[in-house]
């Protein structure tokens, strides 16, 4: 697959990513009204589940191969922390599974589409 090939995938994740860290924001803002637990640890989502698509921007404007697979190591990094967050929301009924059902599902995609890109810029090293 060529560079030209590449380019709509690469936005797609950074578009995919964007829409997710919104969608963070809103469940963030959730869960700091009903305070508590849900209000600390909402913050630890916050973080990770924003900072996806901020490492995709980076990684856009990568120096070099090698920081283009770093910044997108981190971004598959902060995927699998988001993901983790929303299963122990889920698991401790901080948050109903309805309510987080279409979030970890696409957390789950964005961690399988960033593992492949990951994998796919270090074969091509």
């Amino acid at each position: 697959m060529n560079d030209k090939e590449s380019k709509p995938k690469e936005k797609d994740i950074q578009e995919r990513a964007f829409s997710f860290a919104c969608r963070i924001i809103k469940l963030y803002q959730f869960l700091a009204e009903q305070g508590s637990v849900g209000g600390v640890l909402g913050k630890q989502l916050l973080r990770s589940g924003t900072s996806i698509g901020a490492n995709l921007e980076e990684a856009e404007a990568g120096q070099s191969k090698a920081d283009f697979v770093s910044k997108c190591n981190i971004a598959l990094k902060e995927a699998r922390e988001t993901h983790y967050w929303l299963r122990l929301f889920e698991k401790t009924k901080v948050v109903s599974v309805e309510r987080l059902r279409e979030l970890t599902k696409e957390s789950n995609e964005l961690v399988a589409i960033l593992t492949a890109i990951v994998k796919n810029a270090r074969t091509s090293e």
